[in-house]
């Protein structure tokens, strides 16, 4: 394998080639609806709606200031991405990116690195959709639901990105309008003209009374900013998947553009709906979960069972995603010979079919882990990959640090998005991401994610830096850039 050399331009190329998919072999098969949709539903996780509880009964209604915190970080990374992203659209987005900015190591290390923190997603994620479907059928044993759940995602996106994106768009639509209606109800509850809310429920008291604000002080603040940081994972992959549609500057520039309002509505949205409906401690937010206590609280019939139907929707909505994202993680290494070069070859469909296969194989493993080995194997899984979202963040703003200066070197013209307030607001984001993983340290299901996420992210750097050493050393991704400065570029199979 042949290193790379640092000065490789970023040339543009002629307007028929200016797609990634136009040399890789993937199909430019995602529609701009689909995209849409991937970038509104990808900030929208099952976490939101199954783990925002535990957030509420520790800050209280300062609920919202940590997901505010937590939201303004993640528009901030998002703008970076989206700068880099639209410049040089690449199925391999941020380790792409790293990969030519910091190193081949760095592009390695946190290639592999997202790829595993999928993995691990898809068995959690699996599994929670299975425990729903069991409940539902329960002559079906919840491994059978699992391997069900996975086979059927695992046939639509072998079948073609666009099955991919169609099932994204339904499963994404559902969690958007199951929002848009608990918002528009919540407020309809608030302003006491909902029939059926409680007298308790309506107003804006439960803001500020029952110890105010911040019952549990300002320090509550950061503890739930450590509960609901890992929620908001998922938002980059719409950078992923421009890679694969008809126009992906155009799509990565409206998806960072929106990115804001999107966690405004659907994050500040409707915890403010809860926190407003529901008094803090209210002991149902825990036990039957933070929306359905609120729909219960606004006399809506039946909440736990339309909930578990959202929620099984935003469970398979990111197994469809992560799926396709580890997919496509691996596509992208083996293209720049740091994953086996079969990872790279796509079927006559545009579809990374070894890729998919070896991603959902380890997904398989993992579920098993989970049913056979859940406090032992699977929760040490689980914590080595805990802290990859922030390493993921991390990489992004030491990315973009140097991207900008290739990019005004080489295509001055490329740079439609820009961050705000560039260095400035890049290394206090950085200062934000540090300090966040320093706090969980103070914390003891932190302290064991941050440690064990770090171990494995030293593992994997010093795999890196070894194959490096061996290989002549070398940087600079040929996945972020051009067709016609690609040596290795793989064709179809």
């Amino acid at each position: 394998m042949s290193a790379r050399p640092t000065s490789t331009p970023i040339a543009s190329p002629p307007p028929e080639t200016d797609k990634v998919s136009a040399e890789s072999g993937l199909q430019a098969g995602l529609k701009n609806r689909h995209l849409s949709m991937i970038a509104i539903g990808g900030v929208i996780g099952a976490g939101l709606f199954v783990g925002s509880g535990s957030g509420i009964a520790a800050a209280g209604p300062g609920i919202l200031l940590s997901y505010a915190l937590v939201g303004a970080m993640v528009v901030l990374v998002m703008r970076m991405l989206g700068e880099m992203a639209a410049a040089n659209p690449s199925s391999g987005s941020f380790s792409a990116y790293a990969d030519r900015a910091i190193g081949r190591w760095a592009g390695f290390s946190i290639g592999w690195l997202y790829w595993f923190f999928w993995v691990v997603v898809l068995a959690v994620e699996a599994t929670a959709g299975a425990k729903i479907l069991e409940g539902w059928v329960p002559a079906v044993p919840q491994w059978g639901w699992a391997l069900i759940v996975m086979i059927v995602l695992t046939v639509s996106n072998l079948a073609s990105v666009s099955s991919y994106g169609e099932f994204e768009f339904w499963f994404a639509g559902i969690k958007v309008v199951a929002i848009a209606v608990f918002i528009l109800l919540g407020a309809l509850a608030i302003f006491g003209v909902l029939p059926g809310t409680s007298h308790a429920a309506s107003g804006l008291g439960n803001l500020t009374g029952h110890g105010g604000f911040l019952p549990n002080g300002p320090g509550a603040i950061l503890t739930g900013v450590l509960l609901v940081v890992f929620s908001f994972m998922g938002s980059e992959i719409v950078t992923l998947a421009a890679a694969e549609s008809e126009d992906p500057r155009r799509a990565v520039a409206k998806a960072t553009n929106s990115v804001i309002w999107r966690i405004a509505v659907f994050y500040l949205g409707s915890i403010f709906v809860v926190v407003s409906l529901l008094k803090w401690d209210d002991p149902a937010i825990l036990k039957s979960g933070s929306y359905v206590a609120a729909l219960d609280a606004m006399g809506i019939p039946h909440a736990g069972q339309v909930m578990d139907v959202v929620v099984l929707t935003a469970v398979l909505s990111c197994l469809n995603s992560g799926l396709y994202t580890a997919s496509r993680m691996a596509f992208s290494l083996g293209r720049r010979g740091d994953a086996p070069r079969a990872f790279a070859r796509t079927s006559g469909r545009g579809v990374p079919q070894t890729a998919i296969l070896a991603s959902v194989a380890f997904g398989f493993v993992a579920v098993g882990f989970n049913y056979l080995w859940p406090d032992t194997v699977f929760l040490f899984l689980l914590n080595s990959s805990g802290a990859i979202a922030l390493f993921v963040w991390l990489v992004i703003c030491f990315s973009q640090l140097r991207m900008r200066g290739i990019i005004l070197r080489e295509n001055p013209e490329r740079l439609v998005v820009r961050m705000w307030l560039f260095p400035y607001l890049t290394w206090a984001t950085i200062g934000v991401i540090s300090f966040v993983l320093v706090y969980m340290l103070t914390d003891p299901a932190g302290r064991k994610q941050v440690i064990l996420s770090v171990l494995a992210a030293v593992l994997v750097v010093a795999v890196a830096l070894i194959r490096d050493r061996v290989s002549g050393g070398g940087s600079g991704s040929d996945d972020a850039v051009t067709p016609s400065e690609r040596a290795d570029a793989v064709t179809p199979s």
